[in-house]
Formats: structure tokens, sequence, C-alpha cells
């Protein structure tokens, strides 16, 4: 078994199918797995997967690597990231393995893991690669020929995930949807659930199918949500809702066709609640916009910004307790109400429950503060050479015009009307740039700010604005 350094990420392990992950290295993964499991003193990992062509083999293979080990299964099937997630605590085990390839282009896979309550992340991962370079087959090979008595269960948590929800989300009246899955995993749940809240359904690209012969399973991209806004526009429905590959992120588009970006529904969800959590800490990601932070505490609340990373907003959430956190990415974790990991499923439910107590939901999420933004621009350099960029940029970077310069993910500079952020991507070889002003001049400034301050540190680097 040949395993690449490369598939070894900072929030979770993904790479391309066959060359870099294949049953083989899903099984030593699993003894991998089981390792760091004994040694949390967990005796039992929830498995599920995505709708990718690869997906059954390695789920197969993986939880082979842990009954091997002596750690027990219990095998989801094929089910939205969410759920493994959902399963994982209300089964008490803590630990759980989604195999997905998220929004990734069809020949991806990857593992998305949690460990005794925790999410597995940064240092994990690499122990995870060490363990499974230092075991490799032959550790495969000999736990595979003793006994352990270990076993697989099978469950699937649908219902159960359903029923949970609508005991808790109360729609004010039924609201009338258009719901695209891209052709993902979230067609598993996401048409029953939403017609359990009571809402009309109209469907697009529910059907699994691994090969995304429609559009990529990617609302990040204006592109992806084309086929979604035409439905909305020209029928009854009153919005739009979009997923992602394994359903742990949401897209919204409203009757006009607007899309609203993910850090535009926070502010929607933190005045929600905050209404019931008065002076509580809300979360944010870096990449977010400066009307997050302002309207969270309008509303009387305590704004966190913190680092991008869907494991990283995780991490921070568990340490805070804070009840509610978002990134940029479509990644919105509610702890009020719910469990606090990712779930782009739960999420739209409780978007729909806020916004049935109004007979124009669109008019409501259009009204909600923006400013004139960039989308994510992305830097393509060489392996090792963003980190090294952002790392020069934060000890010699000067934004002349800037209030403040916040270091913990890049470098983002505040200003009076605006902002600029410029970070190393986790998991590709960019540097992510975003810019937000509070019109087009405040935009065009800080832009030529980031440019000078770039050019003058990678003077031949192609700048994407």
């Amino acid at each position: 078994m040949s395993i690449s350094d490369a598939v070894f990420k900072a929030y979770d392990i993904r790479g391309t199918v066959p060359d870099q992950i294949q049953p083989d290295f899903a099984r030593g993964l699993g003894a991998a797995l089981a390792q760091m499991a004994k040694a949390a003193e967990v005796d039992t990992v929830v498995v599920g997967y995505d709708g990718r062509l690869s997906s059954p083999a390695l789920s197969e293979a993986l939880q082979n690597g842990l009954t091997d080990a002596g750690i027990n299964t219990v095998d989801l099937g094929c089910v939205p990231t969410p759920l493994v997630y959902f399963a994982a605590h209300t089964l008490g085990t803590g630990s759980g393995v989604a195999i997905t390839g998220s929004h990734n282009p069809s020949n991806y896979n990857g593992f998305k893991m949690m460990m005794a309550g925790k999410t597995l992340f940064g240092e994990q991962i690499q122990t995870l690669k060490r363990l499974m370079q230092n075991g490799g087959n032959a550790a495969v090979a000999e736990a595979s020929t003793t006994p352990t008595g270990a076993s697989t269960k099978v469950y699937s948590p649908v219902t159960d995930y359903i029923n949970r929800i609508v005991s808790d989300v109360k729609l004010a009246r039924p609201i009338k949807i258009a719901i695209d899955c891209g052709n993902g995993v979230g067609g598993v749940a996401a048409p029953a659930l939403f017609r359990a809240l009571g809402c009309e359904v109209l469907e697009l690209f529910c059907e699994i199918d691994g090969r995304f012969p429609n559009h990529h399973p990617d609302p990040a991209d204006p592109d992806n949500l084309q086929d979604l806004i035409q439905t909305v526009k020209n029928t009854d429905c009153e919005l739009g809702l979009a997923f992602d590959g394994d359903a742990d992120r949401l897209g919204v588009v409203t009757k006009s066709g607007e899309i609203i970006w993910p850090d535009r529904q926070l502010i929607l969800y933190a005045r929600d609640v905050l209404s019931r959590n008065p002076g509580a800490t809300i979360i944010f990601d870096v990449k977010c916009s400066r009307h997050v932070g302002q309207t969270i505490r309008n509303a009387g609340g305590t704004p966190l910004m913190w680092q991008t990373g869907h494991s990283m907003i995780k991490a921070k959430l568990q340490e805070t307790g804070a009840p509610l956190a978002g990134e940029m990415s479509g990644h919105t974790f509610f702890k009020e109400r719910w469990f606090g990991f990712d779930d782009g499923l739960y999420t739209g439910a409780r978007l729909l429950e806020i916004l049935s107590s109004s007979p124009n939901p669109s008019e409501v999420l259009e009204a909600l503060p923006k400013g004139v933004s960039t989308p994510e621009l992305k830097l393509h350099m060489q392996e090792g050479e963003p980190h090294a960029l952002i790392t020069k940029l934060q000890a010699q970077g000067q934004f002349s015009t800037a209030i403040d310069i916040i270091k913990i993910d890049g470098v983002r500079a505040e200003y009076a009307d605006g902002f600029g952020l410029a970070r190393a991507s986790n998991t590709t070889p960019v540097v992510v740039l975003r810019f937000e002003g509070d019109n087009e001049q405040a935009l065009t400034r800080i832009q030529s700010e980031f440019r000078q301050a770039l050019q003058k540190l990678a003077p031949d680097a192609v700048l994407p604005f």
C-alpha cells in the first residue's frame, strides 16, 4: 500500500481515486483509527458514505480495518455527512467517519472524522498518517488473522434525524421551495425533511449520481446555482435551497435570483439566536463580511472572528460554548437546539423557520446588510509558496489607511469603510483573497493597498484582481 503525503489535509483526508485513495488505503486508515479509538477508550465507530461511485467499496474496506483491529462499527450506508455526525452523537459513540469527496470532482474521495466527541484535524491527521506509514500492510494483515469479536451493525439514521428536527423546528406557515441537491447525497434526506416540515417541495437533481451529470455540487460557485435561480424565478416557489455534495453546506437564492451568501445568512441566524440568548458569543471566520460582527454587536451579542476551516470553527465552538458559528464557505454550526456540527439540511430548516413568519421571505433576505464585495479570489502558486508569502505579508505588509490588522489567519486589514483579506489555503496551493467596501471607491482603494503590498513581496505573482 503506497501512502501519498498529499492526501492528509488540514481538515480531513482527501485525494483522487484510485491512484491516491483506494480500498487498501481505507483499510489501513481503519486500522490506524482503531489504534486511536483504543487510546481514547472508544469501542464503536459509525461509518457513512456519500453517493460517489467509489464510496461503497471504501466504506467496506474502512470498516474491515476497524473491526479486524477490534473496534465495532455501525454501518449507516449512503447518507449525508451531517447524518454521520448525528448518529455519532445520538448513539453515544462520539466517533464517526464520513466517506465523502464533498464538493470536489467526481474522481475524488476522502474521509471526515471525529473521535471521542472531537473532530480530527491538524496534528491528529498527521498522527493518522504516521500510524498508517508505520503499520502499513503488515499491521492490517496481522490484525485480520486474529479474531477480535468486533462486529458491524446496520442502522439507517434518516427517519430518526428527520423526526428529531420536526419535533423542534416549527414553521409558522407552509412555504413552497425548490431544492437542488446537485445529484449529491443530500437527496437521501432533503426532500423528505422539508416535506415533513410542511413545505411544498420542487426537486432539482435529487437523484444520487456520483458522476454529477447536471452541474457540480458546490453552491459556492454561482454557475452551479443557475438552474435553481431559473426554477425559482419561473415557478411559484418562494425561494431556493442548494446543497453541496455531502450536504453539510447550504446555498440560498431569492425569488428575484439574488444569491444570499452564507455570511449574510449568518446575520439572520445570529439575530434569531441572540433573541433567546442575549449576550452570547457568535463565531465567524475571517472571510466573512464586516456586517456580521457589526450586526452581532448591535443585537447584543459578542462577535468572535476565528480561523477559516470547519474543523477549526468546531473546535472553537466547543471551547467557547457559543450557540452559533458560521463561515463564508457555507458551513453553519447551530449549538442552540442542535448538536454544534455543520449541517446544511438543518440550517435550511432553521432558515425556513425564521422566514415563515414573513409573507415575503425573499424581501427579508434581500434586506440583510451587505457591502460591495468580491467573491473569493485565488492567487495560484507552487506548493509551499502561499504560506511563505503570507508569513512575509504578516511581518512586512504595509496597509497605510487600515485601522486594524488581524493576523489569526493570514492578514485581514480592517478599514473604516471595508476590509481586505489574504490567507493561505490549507487545502490547495493558493492564496485566498477577499475584499469588501461600503462603495466601489472604497473597494478599489483597499484592493490597491493589497496589490502594492503583495507585489512588493511577490513581484512575479499574477494577481487575480
